[in-house]
């Protein structure tokens, strides 16, 4: 396995340093920054070739994406950029994957929920929630975040959900932000429904530090898409959900549960 990383910053070094954990990380290129060599797999990179995917936890990542489409990489960003129609069909025509949204929102917090609901027989609600930096909110929904974040004031994000039909349409999923300030950052995701004839709501979260849990995240995506979890085209981290929080866990990724009956 041979990973190229731009680390634009704190989080990309974190991932750089959960990947030379990984026995079977045989080189990691740092491309366009160099990186103190804590490693023997670790080298300063100007060319892509022999490396892939391409990882990186810059903000303008679609320019990233473009040269690992440009170079014949895979790519895997933490942020989540427009990608046109051009691009896309750039990585889909030549067998490649980009995976964006590989963080706290988008990749813990999005799998965690998709893990959930594929142990749910039937689901009837989904929400889920994640801290992101800001003034904290004096009022709005309540979400119990794990300690050390613990409960926490969070807006919606997007539409109100529209109500189910009786028959079919899948589950109401409601998604929260919570602004915090310090050093930590969670996600917490609940699902109701029936387990083995049970009704039962099931949480699930993490917390930590927060661009711990960010690096956990982005190294979780590449190590996914190195070991072939997803498929040619542009993903978000969902649709390989278990290969995703599998990689996540075995990096270090703490995850609390909790099953309450409800009828």
């Amino acid at each position: 396995m041979r990973i190229a990383l731009h680390a634009d910053g704190d989080v990309g070094k974190r991932t750089g340093r959960i990947l030379l954990a990984e026995a079977d990380l045989t080189a990691l290129g740092m491309y366009g920054h160099r990186m103190g060599a804590a490693d023997r797999r670790t080298m300063s990179i100007s060319s892509l070739d022999g490396f892939d995917p391409l990882v990186t936890d810059a903000p303008d990542a679609k320019s990233f994406a473009a040269i690992a489409a440009d170079e014949g990489l895979s790519c895997v960003v933490a942020g989540s950029p427009r990608i046109d129609r051009r691009l896309a069909r750039r990585f889909l025509d030549r067998g490649l994957t980009l995976v964006v949204g590989a963080g706290l929102a988008g990749g813990i917090a999005e799998v965690l929920a998709a893990h959930e609901m594929a142990a749910t027989d039937r689901e009837t609600s989904v929400r889920i929630g994640w801290t992101a930096p800001g003034r904290p909110l004096r009022r709005g929904e309540a979400i119990p975040f794990p300690d050390p974040v613990g409960p926490r004031w969070a807006e919606r994000i997007g539409r109100a959900p529209r109500r189910r039909r009786r028959s079919g349409g899948g589950p109401v999923v409601t998604r929260y932000e919570a602004p915090i300030t310090g050093e930590w950052a969670g996600a917490v995701v609940r699902v109701a429904g029936e387990r083995g004839g049970r009704r039962v709501e099931q949480v699930v979260g993490v917390a930590d530090q927060g661009a711990h849990l960010a690096a956990i995240a982005l190294a979780a995506g590449a190590l996914a898409v190195a070991e072939g979890a997803y498929p040619p085209g542009v993903h978000r981290p969902a649709v390989a959900a278990e290969a995703y929080l599998g990689a996540a866990l075995r990096i270090g990724l703490g995850v609390a549960t909790h099953t309450v009956e409800t009828g």
